[in-house]
């Protein structure tokens, strides 16, 4: 059997697996995320991701069924920043992903001293939050003790790899977001023009996902109650573990997560380059993705709640509450339009800047237009997402949705409805069950990607409504006209709001 671990956002989760795809146990762990500043994002390696990871183990191995376990898969949150010392000791909390907008200035001063085309050719990306190698930056500039200290910049689940290991590694899938550091032509680390703020010495081995990084140390064994010697695959990001775990692995194909924020990745056999999205090698050799983003998603259902007090003890009776408020309204939300920016976005606007703006209130309006239009928001935030793929040559044969987010029909079914396509909702274990999946293949228990589909299950497929599909692609060009009516004074008001 094989053990994957999932470190997100918000929770973390665990699943033994046995090589025909039977989930035999699970465990989750909820944690927090902190914001110490407007646009800073960051979390605990220690006492979050480690912790995490012990427990969940623990718990598993405990377990009667864990009697034989071959592999471990870890996945996490990326790309984010880890600085450690030589000892692997974290010297700060580690910085997250593209939701953390806080190294802008240094994304402008790397466009000035490298330029936006070489970086472009050399990572086959532009330079956004999404991207690690300015959060490095920023460490110099803004914390420069912190930065003099730092034997390793890893990402998450570099961290817990070698936690488990003592092997700093990272998969060429995540090494691929730290742009403006990883030449996308040769799979190396590349930091001309960055040496100022980093060697390439500091950065971790590069490998596929798949590759056995090393071997369950005794420390980590007495820790975790894995067994000593039991062989550690190199992992991947959260995203891509989801898609491979969802069977999304080949061409054409996209997965779309509906988490905290929104992800989707489409694979493909050759590399495709795009202004407004990111290229990636994926997690098998002679693979790749192009992927987008949202910078929110269930974080801003979290907060449509929280605002209109419908929070619970348990999230499901939470936004059991908030979709009968907003089934209240109608399809269009009776006029009322919502961007739902609240920590900028990503694609198609790559605007840190942006925030969230209701517009089209009268005073017939209720909580329930307003909640239906801040739903249907994320719902366009998602669409507009994945119809950048079109503009990529990068046709999509199949959607296949996963994560918490799906069980919201006002997000899903305004996507679907949006982008004109079916989305198949997986039944999966998400990333964890993928992370197993790739276990089983670094130990060499299953051979091909393909054979995941005998994993995977589809619970349910969302369907484009006809019904209200010309309203709803009405009120997504709005969507559309309205960010771009507003961003030059979003970005002159952040400026305001910054004291510049």
């Amino acid at each position: 059997m094989f053990l994957g671990i999932d470190v997100g956002t918000f929770e973390s989760k665990g699943v033994l697996v046995a090589s025909d795809g039977t989930v035999l146990a699970e465990a989750r762990r909820r944690h927090g995320i902190d914001s110490p500043e407007v646009g800073h994002f960051e979390q605990d390696p220690e006492k979050v991701w480690w912790a995490d990871v012990v427990s969940i183990a623990q718990e598993l191995t405990g377990r009667p069924e864990a009697s034989n376990i071959s592999g471990v898969a870890v996945s996490a949150i990326g790309p984010c920043v880890v600085a450690t010392d030589e000892n692997l000791r974290p010297l700060r909390p580690a910085i997250l992903y593209g939701i953390d907008t806080r190294a802008s200035r240094q994304i402008d001063s790397l466009l000035l001293s490298i330029g936006a085309d070489e970086i472009s050719e050399r990572s086959g990306n532009a330079l956004t939050s999404q991207s690690a190698g300015p959060k490095i930056a920023w460490l110099k500039d803004e914390e420069p003790e912190i930065w003099a200290q730092s034997r390793w910049f890893m990402t998450s689940q570099s961290f817990l790899v070698a936690k488990l290991t003592g092997e700093v590694t990272i998969d060429h899938a995540t090494a691929g977001y730290f742009h403006p550091l990883y030449d996308l032509a040769t799979g190396q680390w590349n930091v001309s023009g960055c040496e100022d703020f980093v060697d390439a010495a500091q950065l971790p081995r590069i490998g596929w996902s798949t590759e056995i990084a090393g071997l369950v140390t005794a420390a980590a064994a007495a820790e975790t109650g894995i067994p000593f010697g039991t062989p550690v695959i190199i992992g991947t990001t959260d995203a891509p573990a989801e898609a491979v775990g969802a069977g999304v692995v080949a061409d054409g194909q996209l997965m779309a997560m509906y988490g905290s924020s929104g992800y989707f990745i489409r694979v493909g056999d050759r590399l495709r380059v795009a202004p407004q999205l990111w290229s990636a090698p994926f997690v098998f050799e002679n693979t790749y993705v192009l992927a987008s983003g949202t910078s929110t998603a269930g974080t801003a259902t979290r907060w449509i709640a929280d605002m209109f007090s419908l929070t619970e003890e348990q999230d499901d009776l939470t936004f059991t509450s908030l979709i009968a408020l907003a089934a209240q309204s109608e399809p269009g939300s009776r006029g009322v339009l919502a961007l739902p920016h609240f920590a900028g976005e990503r694609t198609p606007f790559q605007d840190s800047t942006s925030r969230a703006v209701v517009i089209g209130l009268d005073l017939q309006h209720s909580r329930a237009d307003v909640a239906r239009a801040l739903l249907e928001g994320v719902g366009h935030s998602i669409a507009a997402a994945i119809l950048a793929f079109n503009s990529a040559d990068a046709p999509i044969t199949r959607v296949t949705a996963i994560g918490g987010a799906t069980k919201n029909r006002f997000i899903i079914g305004t996507v679907s409805t949006v982008i004109g396509l079916e989305q198949d909702v997986a039944d999966t274990a998400g990333a964890a069950f993928g992370d197993a999946f790739l276990a089983a293949m670094g130990v060499g228990a299953i051979r091909d990607p393909s054979e995941i589909s005998a994993w995977v299950r589809v619970r349910e497929t969302i369907r484009p409504d006809e019904a209200t599909r010309d309203a709803l692609a009405s009120d997504h060009e709005d969507y559309m006209a309205l960010y771009e009516a507003l961003a030059p004074l979003q970005r002159k008001r952040n400026r305001k709001h910054d004291g510049q």
